[in-house]
């Protein structure tokens, strides 16, 4: 016959106790905090706490290890990105060191159509031969636009052809909603990202590169004798900040796509479309903190824990350990894992044979402030059939009880 339990205690017992699955709690909705007397001015996010106002036109917060949505606001919308598209062009420039098709102390020569390129500027000079290191600090630390298209140049030929190398990365790497049109983030009604590709991308980038991601804390650097610092606020404003990119433009507003990490947690932030330079940094400041004191990350369960023990019919042994095979770590609102909902769902008794790593069950995980999540259950041993004459007093039993347990 078919199971179907709740999860009141087992793995889960020490976590929230009993009371992890109440159906009245998924009915009520989470008191709105009193509001601010400073709160900024703007239309609010979503969160799994309720309503935030944020000021930024675009804004998203991800839990890097869970992909738990923190905050959203219009982060779907297709939006000028300006120089956080430069986190594309650095995703190429990394992939292409990684494969050893470009080497960090190789050098690139600057074309008069780089020199010429106007806004934030590395400051090279026409003709000079410049080593892709200092290259990628001029694009991250000092966001120079014509260091950007002597990269272009020298991986593509040209910088619409490198800007047609990004969009089949990004179609490669999950960017579902970014068309480029340059290396650099120049105005173009074209060249759109959302804050939801930014934080993909920002993620690839730190998964895909850990060795590279480091540039993105660079503070300041020199080049041709003129010291810049990095543009990004939360280097400076937020312990643990340690990248990515910011970005401005007439249209766009000011931008920034950052990312901080305070013991295991890392949090990506996006926020785009805000009024001056100063709002961002109190903005990203903010809603990072916010993301930090607000949230925790929950271990549900680790890979081999036992969650339940199922009967096995006519094998070896009468139960087989019911495991996740790997850890389950839930981003939540602190305070609220009472809120917490779990279900298991499996048939029993299982029939033998039973072979360690098949799924024999699924766990359902919901509620208020939690991602729906469905995640396959894994029989944590073997159970072999048991031998003709041992099934013998199972099968009697079956057929004058009726029972298979």
């Amino acid at each position: 016959m078919t199971d179907r339990r709740t999860l009141l205690g087992g793995a889960l017992a020490g976590l929230v106790g009993p009371g992890l699955a109440t159906p009245a709690l998924a009915q009520r909705a989470p008191a709105r905090r009193p509001a601010s007397p400073t709160r900024p001015a703007g239309s609010p996010a979503d969160t799994p706490l309720g309503p935030v106002d944020v000021q930024a036109r675009q804004a998203l917060i991800v839990d890097f290890a869970t992909g738990a949505t923190l905050l959203e606001k219009n982060a779907d919308e297709r939006m000028p990105p300006s120089s956080m598209s430069k986190l594309m062009t650095m995703y190429v420039v990394f992939e292409k060191l990684k494969a050893g098709q470009l080497q960090l102390d190789q050098t690139l020569p600057v074309s008069e159509r780089a020199w010429r390129m106007g806004g934030s500027k590395m400051f090279v000079d026409l003709g000079a031969q410049i080593k892709v290191e200092d290259l990628i600090h001029g694009v991250i630390v000092q966001s120079g636009n014509d260091a950007c298209i002597v990269l272009a140049e020298g991986i593509s030929g040209s910088e619409t052809q490198f800007a047609e190398l990004m969009n089949e990365t990004g179609r490669r790497i999950g960017l579902t909603n970014s068309s480029f049109r340059n290396a650099t983030g120049w105005p173009d009604p074209e060249h759109r990202m959302t804050a939801r590709d930014l934080a993909i991308l920002a993620r690839r980038i730190i998964t895909d590169f850990p060795d590279y991601y480091a540039f993105y804390n660079m503070r300041s650097y020199r080049y041709n004798n003129i010291t810049q610092e990095n543009r990004n606020p939360l280097l400076s404003r937020v312990a643990g900040a340690d990248g990515l990119k910011t970005g401005h433009t007439e249209e766009a507003g000011y931008g920034l796509t950052g990312s901080a990490k305070r013991g295991d947690r890392r949090v990506i932030l996006v926020i785009n479309g805000l009024p001056s330079m100063r709002a961002r940094g109190e903005e990203s400041e903010r809603l990072m903190e916010w993301a930090f004191r607000e949230f925790e990350a929950v271990v549900l369960f680790r890979a081999q824990d036992t969650i339940e023990e199922v009967p096995v019919y006519l094998g070896e042994r009468s139960k087989v350990p019911m495991v996740g095979g790997r850890d389950l770590v839930l981003t939540l609102p602190r305070q609220w894992r009472s809120r917490l909902q779990v279900r298991l769902h499996y048939d029993a008794p299982l029939t033998a044979p039973v072979a360690r790593g098949q799924q024999i069950g699924e766990m359902q995980v919901g509620g208020q402030g939690v991602p729906e999540l469905r995640i396959p259950l894994l029989a944590g041993a073997d159970v072999e059939k048991l031998g003709l004459i041992s099934r013998i007093p199972a099968v009697v039993s079956q057929m004058v009880f009726g029972s298979r347990g």
